[in-house]
Formats: C-alpha cells, sequence, structure tokens
C-alpha cells in the first residue's frame, strides 16, 4: 500500500503533507498509526498541508479531527495549511473552521506554531 502523505520534522513540528482525496478509507490510517507509533512523543505540533486534498467527506473530516484530538492530547496543536475552495466550504459548513486554525502558507502555519509551542528549557531572560 503506497503513503499517501509525507512528513518532516522541522523545529520540532511535525509537517504533514497530504496527497489525493481524503475520504477516511483505509490508506487514512496510515497516518493514525504514525502518529500513534512513529512520531516521537517530543512532537506535540503539527502542520497539516492539504493543498493537494481535492475533495474531502466527511470520513476524511474525522481523520483530521482525530489528528487534532491527538496533538492535543500530547498538550500540543495541530493546524491546516492551505486548503482547496471545496474543503474550505466544507470546514465552513461543518463550523469546523472555529475548531481548526487555517493558514494560507507552510512557513506561516510553522511560524505560529512556534509562537505557542510549549517549551521545556528554562526562558529566563539573563
Amino acid at each position: 500500500m503506497d503513503k499517501f502523505y509525507t512528513q518532516v520534522i522541522d523545529n520540532c513540528i511535525v509537517i504533514i503533507s497530504l496527497e489525493g482525496d481524503l475520504l477516511g478509507q483505509e490508506n487514512e490510517a496510515q497516518i493514525i498509526t504514525y502518529v500513534e507509533h512513529d512520531l516521537p512523543p517530543h512532537i506535540v505540533m503539527a502542520a497539516v498541508d492539504i493543498s493537494k486534498v481535492a475533495y474531502m467527506n466527511s470520513s476524511g473530516l474525522t481523520v483530521l479531527i482525530r489528528l487534532l484530538t491527538k496533538f492535543r492530547n500530547r498538550n500540543g496543536d495541530l493546524v491546516l495549511v492551505h486548503p482547496s475552495d471545496s474543503v474550505k466550504k466544507l470546514l465552513l459548513i461543518t463550523k469546523l473552521n472555529q475548531i481548526f486554525y487555517v493558514f494560507d502558507t507552510k512557513q506561516a502555519a510553522v511560524e505560529y506554531l512556534k509562537q505557542i509551542q510549549p517549551t521545556t528549557t528554562d526562558s529566563s531572560v539573563a
């Protein structure tokens, strides 16, 4: 089974790029498994690039909600990057646009996540 996503870890933020339709089919379970079992536990922030997802149904939304929940359970967060117009409409209709932060670029998403990222070191000023 081919992977329908790629991932890159940058500054303790995972950038996950999805490609194809997000319909909740069997291959979407790969990404849940990756986050649950393969992603190092100190990675608590995620940007999910959905710019190459042309179509998404309610099962696809469920995948995104499950991912968001997994990152929030790690005391982190997940944001979406560059949804297509049809996916934006779906987020609006379902009111999930009130739950997910959406950014136009990966760079903007990563900058936001860096700002809210929990720190594990002493940040006192000398």
